[in-house]
């Protein structure tokens, strides 16, 4: 007797079985076919708008110097901060950023210095200088924002400009026979600042002969003639009649101006030689890994150009090019204060928060930014210039962050980017890739190598908007 079962027919009285499979699945099919398949995809690609919009300047010699007109009035840093828990020092060797101790070498004093100041905490509101009172003390900001006010011409009240951390006033006293305060400053937020008196500096001076010498330095400066932007005066004449005696005039230029090094990027690109001999089709895997390496390091390329503390634009813009926004976040105010501070802006670069934070503002006021066509994107723009974003630019913990503008070109006097075209094994504009050699477990070797700079020509060519809250608020 037959013990076969007849497949697919059910047993009568008992449960149906499982259905099976009339023909071949996905899963077996696909090892006889060819898939289609992406390129490899990167997220952290970004638009990276600085590197495409500098002018790119070739740099030969690997140096690029920056002569300028002799300036006598240096430019003002910021005083950097240590802190432990509710007490506020300052780094001694910061204090340097103050004009009158610009270079001064003697570490010892500016130790001691930094351990004269008192901290001194002030709420919002409060007045820490009444405008026409002797200025009898110097203040670093630690932390907070203070208003420095005036009277306007019709009695009202007139803002100035705005300070914050690690800004300073009161050394302009050492210029200044029995000096009185030309402005009042009001704490526009609650936060510290670290004060000393005069008398305990003017103690500390006549002990130390070196600082004595720093500060007849420093006022022989002033003592020169100078235009308003502290640089060395050339002697005009303008509207005269008859054999007038013309004034003698020459240019005098910085006797050590500034040289900018080209700074690198690099890392080395590993591929096995199994990879790139057996699974090179239809893809090219050396080609690909090398292409998202190089993304990398453009990305960190423009993330130095910003931030680098030697060459990035954020810490290399000048004190006085630096402003504070009016009520924290930025509004069409601030821009146009930010604008109107250099002439021929080619740029705003700011983080896409801070585009959101702006776009807000506007439509509180009913207003709406336009666009500019740049390499045939739609951007948008204030007053005709491109606002681009720019991710590289930090959001700080408290939720603020910064705003640049720029002008570009070396015809312009503005700001740079600089390279070498031509190296050893260039793959891409001052970019190379050199064949390192295989090593004994068969993998292959590459140096990939970005060679780059900026340099800011004329200080006013950069402007930051500082303190910008990119916060949500509810309304």
């Amino acid at each position: 007797m037959s013990t076969e079962t007849n497949v697919g027919i059910p047993a009568q009285g008992g449960p149906s079985p499982t259905r099976q499979q009339q023909s071949l699945g996905t899963e077996g099919a696909r090892n006889l076919a060819t898939t289609t398949k992406s390129a490899p995809q990167m997220q952290g690609i970004s638009p990276r708008w600085l590197l495409r919009m500098l002018p790119w300047v070739q740099v030969s010699a690997g140096t690029y110097r920056v002569n300028r007109r002799l300036r006598y009035s240096v430019g003002r840093g910021r005083v950097s901060f240590v802190q432990t828990g509710a007490e506020v020092r300052i780094v001694p060797p910061s204090l340097r950023e103050v004009p009158v101790l610009r270079g001064f070498d003697d570490d010892a004093v500016l130790e001691e210095l930094a351990g004269r100041f008192v901290q001194r905490d002030f709420s919002v509101g409060e007045v820490l200088v009444t405008a026409g009172t002797p200025i009898a003390e110097v203040f670093i900001i630690a932390h907070g924002k203070l208003d420095r006010l005036a009277t306007g011409k019709y009695g009202e009240e007139a803002v100035l400009g705005s300070l914050a951390d690690g800004d300073h006033l009161g050394d302009e006293a050492l210029r200044q026979e029995g000096g009185a305060w030309p402005y009042t400053v009001k704490a526009a937020t609650a936060g510290t600042a670290l004060v000393l008196s005069w008398p305990d500096f003017q103690e500390l001076a006549d002990r130390s002969e070196a600082l004595q010498l720093q500060i007849m330095e420093y006022l022989a400066g002033f003592q020169q003639a100078q235009n308003k932007h502290g640089e060395a005066q050339i002697g005009l004449s303008a509207g005269h009649q008859g054999e007038y005696e013309l004034p003698g005039a020459f240019v005098d230029y910085e006797l050590k101006p500034r040289e900018y090094e080209l700074s690198v990027a690099q890392t080395v690109l590993k591929v096995h030689s199994r990879v790139a001999d057996l699974y090179n089709q239809p893809m090219n895997q050396t080609e690909h890994q090398l292409r998202l390496t190089i993304e990398a390091l453009r990305e960190r390329q423009e993330h130095e150009l910003i931030n680098n503390p030697e060459f990035g634009l954020l810490r290399n813009a000048e004190y006085d090019q630096r402003i504070q926004t009016h009520s924290g976040p930025p509004t069409p105010d601030d821009m146009d204060e930010l604008l109107s501070r250099r002439r021929s802006t080619k740029m705003f670069l700011a983080h896409p928060r801070a585009i959101a934070a702006f776009g807000r503002e506007c439509n509180r006021r009913g207003l709406y930014p336009g666009t500019v066509d740049v390499q045939g994107r739609a951007v948008t723009a204030w007053r005709g210039v491109p606002v681009f974003p720019c991710n590289k630019i930090p959001v700080l913990g408290g939720g603020t962050s910064s705003i640049i503008a720029l002008r570009t070109g070396e015809d312009n006097q503005g700001v740079i980017g600089l390279h070498q075209t031509g190296i050893p094994d260039e793959y891409q504009p001052s970019l190379s890739v050199r064949f390192m050699g295989i090593d004994e477990k068969a993998v292959i070797s590459y140096l990939v190598s970005a060679y780059y700079s900026a340099a800011i020509l004329v200080p006013d060519a950069i402007g930051v908007l500082e303190n910008v809250d990119v916060a949500r608020r509810r309304d």
